[in-house]
């Protein structure tokens, strides 16, 4: 489990060290604050930020629940292992319904991987002189990092789940342990802290 996780922490690091690799070495760059400022669905919400703010919360409080359950794990409490679990499986898929509505936002705003709005739309966009090459690059450069994020997020949910059915028909209880529960948190918990980064990176430099 630490070997892959040391793995995929580099490849995280290093799409993230790329990106700020070309985020600082152009002259203009498109502002977070103007391109996530408006809650999808609705438009101009003069809100930046906050929907990704909310999408952040769900999935630290998810990473609360995950702390919970496996702590019920030490204690062999199947019931409050379930519930946890319940809950956490609640929160990653809350989050994953969040990023979609944030896609098909930007998707309908013109972005996408290959693709940038108008250029009456990104003159919105900078604060400076526009710059497709920048904009091009921020639109390849989120949508594939978010999505490789997306992605361990929606297996982290499918492992959960398949860790509450084991939970649910009283694997762990024969096997005297919870432990896989524990294995199962570190992959979870890891794919939050990569958010924080992702969060930084995107939303907040």
């Amino acid at each position: 489990m630490w070997f892959f996780l040391v793995s995929d922490a580099f490849t995280f690091s290093s799409l993230l060290i790329y990106y700020g690799a070309q985020r600082f070495s152009k002259f203009t760059w498109p502002d977070p604050d103007l391109v996530f400022q408006s809650i999808p669905g609705i438009t101009d919400s003069g809100a930046p930020l906050v929907f990704v703010g909310i999408m952040t919360f769900i999935l630290i409080m998810s990473s609360v629940t995950m702390v919970l359950a496996v702590e019920a794990g030490h204690r062999r409490s199947k019931k409050e292992v379930v519930w946890w679990m319940i809950a956490t499986i609640i929160g990653g898929l809350m989050f994953l319904g969040c990023q979609a509505a944030e896609w098909t936002h930007l998707f309908h705003e013109g972005f996408g991987w290959g693709k940038i709005p108008t250029m009456e739309t990104l003159h919105h966009l900078f604060t400076g002189e526009v710059s497709t090459v920048s904009a091009l690059q921020f639109s390849n450069l989120f949508f594939t990092i978010t999505g490789f994020h997306g992605f361990h997020v929606f297996s982290g949910v499918i492992i959960n789940i398949i860790i509450l059915c084991m939970t649910i028909n009283g694997t762990f209880e024969k096997r005297g342990h919870y432990l896989m529960v524990e294995k199962v948190g570190l992959y979870w918990h890891f794919v939050d802290l990569v958010w924080v980064f992702v969060f930084t990176f995107f939303y907040l430099v």
